[in-house]
């Protein structure tokens, strides 16, 4: 009896896993010694154990840098955070003038609640860089998961008054002003930003200062005037769409939320926003439709989707 003949989408698939089966063999089977073919491939490897298997051995490589140790430490992180301690620490040894390397050191420490360890990698950055507003920065990063926002505003402070002309330092710094009910001293660092920042830029992170203490009405016009000063800047039309939403312009919230959608296509919070607006305002064919258009675009997405478009 004569086998059916396979379609040919199976045979493609097929064809693409034989190729990836036979590239993964060869690379596993050619020598090597070179600690940038370890990382190669542990790049290419989302399994924990089987980058470890990869990458511990590096402690031993006289060929390995202190970035390669890093790099390494950095794909552990998450996966087998012990192991990314012993590999940070080889590349402290191997290169103990690096910033990155503390930095490092105290977000691995910081995850495992080693604070002795975090507290000595932030005092060795600030020594060997104390300008660098990196230290403050990863700071304030650990105070804002923690919700601490008046810490996290005191790290961003230090880090504002090394680095004052820093564009995303300035914006931050702003942004947690605002959020601490300090608009009128946010809008201020805001107007330091604007050389750097460009006009509809600023107008965007200003409409947040006033959202922010309730002024509606003045964000949005910030918000306008920075999509008619740059109208391929989504996140002007995003804002807009959201501020005119909770204003009760329904039809510009839609307008607007639609052209952010179209500007930036790889991202789906536009289009999630409206779909939530739908679902607020009993627009439920319009809901379904916007569901089927995100879960069609973002397919590994689908949780998300059906949390914004209140599906569960």
């Amino acid at each position: 009896m004569e086998r059916a003949p396979l379609h040919p989408r199976v045979k493609k698939a097929l064809g693409v896993c034989g190729a990836a089966l036979g590239f993964h063999l060869l690379v596993m089977l050619l020598p090597r010694n070179m600690p940038e073919q370890e990382l190669a491939i542990a790049r290419a490897i989302p399994d924990p154990a089987k980058r470890v298997t990869l990458l511990k051995p590096l402690l031993e490589n006289p060929k390995a840098t202190g970035a390669n140790l890093r790099e390494a430490a950095e794909l552990l992180r998450e996966g087998s955070p012990m192991d990314a301690y012993e590999l940070t620490r080889a590349s402290e040894r191997k290169e103990p003038g690096a910033v990155e390397t503390q930095l490092l050191l105290a977000r691995i420490c910081h995850g495992q609640r080693m604070k002795r360890c975090e507290e000595e990698a932030f005092r060795r950055a600030e020594e060997l860089a104390p300008k660098d507003p990196r230290a403050a920065l990863l700071r304030a990063d650990f105070h804002e998961r923690d919700g601490d926002k008046e810490g996290a505003l005191r790290a961003v402070e230090r880090a504002y008054q090394m680095a004052p002309g820093q564009t995303g330092v300035g914006v931050r710094y702003a942004r947690l002003l605002s959020a601490t009910a300090r608009g009128d001293a946010a809008m201020r660092v805001l107007e330091t930003q604007g050389e750097a920042l460009g006009k509809a830029r600023m107008w965007v992170e200003q409409g947040h200062v006033r959202v922010d203490q309730g002024r509606l009405e003045d964000g949005r016009k910030l918000f306008a005037r920075a999509a008619e000063e740059n109208p391929k800047l989504a996140p002007a039309h995003y804002y807009l769409g959201l501020t005119a939403f909770r204003l009760g312009d329904i039809e510009r919230a839609e307008e607007s939320l639609r052209e952010a959608d179209r500007l930036e296509m790889t991202s789906m919070k536009a289009l999630s926003a409206l779909c939530e607006i739908q679902r607020r305002t009993g627009r439920m064919n319009d809901l379904t439709v916007t569901r089927m258009d995100l879960e069609r675009r973002f397919p590994e997405k689908l949780d998300a989707v059906r949390d914004a478009c209140g599906m569960h």
